[in-house]
């Protein structure tokens, strides 16, 4: 059930959904959170918050910039917050349930168990509120399809919103249907789902990094290959999308020298996203450079990744780890 339990992360944020752009009503923290400046848009909020306790906005904004760098308590009480100020907004309830997510899956089993019947609740309230909205029942889906039963979760439930997705979003229930195929092991469906989601949208990146993924996960690595080059193709105009394409890349331990050049590509491109965060793209590039043995420039990518966001923990255990080892072992420039 645990295993199950601990899905809800790769489901939820920090995922297909990802991080969404900063409500326009705040842009001062919003371009902050655009450039990776987790730290300040955290001081600029609970300034704003002091100055104004009732801005629901602000400590949705709060909840969000906590969630992004794995601070689940404080976001969630943010969070919790914003929705008692406005009910009633969809939005809010929907980041409420993806921090209740993402603190289950870094908790042990009975409390897991626990916030997931929060998490249920949230996107279930955040379908309620905004029936037409593509993100909250594409999160909503997420949850029925990773969930176990007994915590409300099964792939009837997860059908049944792909069916309400398909008439706003066709290409969007295709990546849920595919996704259905693929946890009954029926790798043959979901490959041709995920492959129908690129033709509904149109060839979008997004839609291609979803089978990138996929081929990832069914380790296809030529196959993922080729998915990444139509993602991050220059013409698709798609910046955001490189730190994730390195990412799948990293974690298959395939390719790093395309995955630095993706990463190097997103930093130098100035067009950061709250989506994609600027301290991880530096993490992650930290991690190749420590792979390929230069630990040194490894170093000062964690410690960019912490001048942006000095409670990141990968980034501080990564720096750490490298300071307790041999100063031989640390090349030099």
């Amino acid at each position: 059930m645990m295993s199950e339990l601990r899905k809800l992360l790769c489901s939820t944020v920090l995922i297909a959904t990802a991080f969404h752009s900063v409500a326009a009503s705040d842009p001062n923290a919003g371009k902050l959170l655009a450039e990776g400046r987790v730290d300040d848009a955290i001081m600029l909020l609970q300034s704003k918050i002091k100055n104004d306790p009732s801005n629901s906005e602000s400590y949705n904004l709060l909840c969000r910039a906590h969630l992004v760098v794995g601070e689940w308590d404080p976001g969630i009480v943010a969070c919790e917050k914003a929705v008692s100020l406005d009910p009633n907004n969809g939005e809010y309830h929907s980041w409420l349930g993806r921090i209740y997510g993402e603190k289950a899956d870094h908790s042990s089993f009975i409390t897991a168990a626990h916030l997931a019947g929060k998490v249920r609740n949230e996107f279930e309230e955040a379908v309620r509120l905004n029936p037409k909205s593509v993100d909250a029942r594409d999160d909503l889906a997420d949850f029925y399809l990773e969930a176990p039963g007994i915590l409300g979760g099964g792939k009837d439930k997860a059908e049944a919103q792909a069916q309400e997705i398909a008439k706003v979003n066709p290409a969007q229930a295709d990546r849920v249907r595919a996704k259905i195929a693929e946890q009954k092991k029926d790798y043959v469906t979901a490959e041709n789902e995920y492959r129908i989601a690129i033709q509904a949208s149109g060839g979008q990146a997004g839609a291609w990094l979803n089978l990138a993924r996929f081929y990832g996960r069914r380790a296809l690595l030529e196959e993922m290959d080729d998915a990444i080059r139509h993602a991050t193709d220059p013409k698709m105009n798609r910046p955001d999308l490189l730190t994730g394409a390195a990412e799948i890349l990293i974690k298959a331990g395939h390719n790093l020298p395309h995955a630095e050049e993706l990463l190097r590509r997103y930093l130098s491109s100035g067009a950061t996203v709250e989506d994609a965060p600027v301290f991880k793209a530096h993490y992650l590039l930290g991690t190749i450079l420590e792979r390929k043995g230069d630990k040194q420039t490894a170093a000062e990518q964690y410690r960019e990744a912490l001048a942006l966001a000095q409670n990141f923990s990968p980034a501080r255990d990564a720096l750490k780890h490298l300071k307790q080892q041999p100063t031989s072992e640390v090349k030099s420039n």
